[in-house]
């Protein structure tokens, strides 16, 4: 049974439209002494991670959190420095992604970013220049709930005031790609902006 076509978009943040260079973070690691790969793998522990993208706590309170847990090794000092030149580096836009946003815009199909964030995502978008580059911002610690829940995803459709079968998602997550199916969004597996092509395809008027 073939699905009704995507009149709305959804893409992912992190991985998708916004891309991380890891020698950022491992120079931060070296100059303060710290084992590679540490500031991420506290970061992303699900016990600091999931308050903060659920609204719970915030960014900086999440931070603070991962300083703490340098400190025994480095110092409190040094541990807050490195968590704090870690901070200043936001990521990128990948151009490609932005002109394909751009391109599906224009053709009148809204676009939405739904990504589970912080409460620094506004400052993000617009360090990075994408205010108004985008027709909804669907903040997973505003709504209250992440990716991959239903809920979610329901809250990112109303956003686009589309319903969830006319909806497609870019995400290079497989459980969110599971969880958007599982809320009646088609979903599309984010491998790298060779994607494109077929995304185009997709949301052509007789694609």
């Amino acid at each position: 049974m073939s699905r009704e076509r995507a009149t709305a978009l959804l893409v992912d943040f992190d991985g998708v439209l916004r891309r991380w260079d890891p020698a950022v973070a491992a120079g931060v690691e070296r100059a303060y002494g710290l084992t590679e790969g540490v500031l991420g793998e506290i970061a992303m522990s699900w016990g600091l991670l999931q308050p903060v993208l659920t609204g719970r706590v915030n960014h900086a309170e999440w931070m603070a959190s991962v300083a703490a847990a340098l400190a025994p090794s480095v110092g409190e000092q040094q541990a807050q420095a490195a968590v704090d030149e870690w901070q200043r580096y936001r990521g990128e836009v990948d151009p490609q992604v932005l002109t394909f946003v751009r391109e599906v815009r224009a053709s009148g199909v809204p676009v939405g970013l739904a990504t589970n964030a912080t409460d620094v995502l506004d400052a993000d978008l617009a360090a990075l220049g994408l205010e108004g580059e985008l027709d909804a911002v669907v903040n997973s610690s505003v709504v209250g709930v992440h990716k991959p829940a239903t809920e979610y995803f329901q809250a990112a459709c109303e956003a686009l005031h589309t319903p969830p079968s006319r909806v497609l998602l870019v995400d290079d997550d497989d459980r969110v790609i599971a969880g958007a199916r599982v809320a009646g969004l088609s979903a599309h597996r984010w491998s790298g902006p060779g994607d494109l092509r077929y995304l185009r395809a997709a949301l052509a008027p007789n694609g």
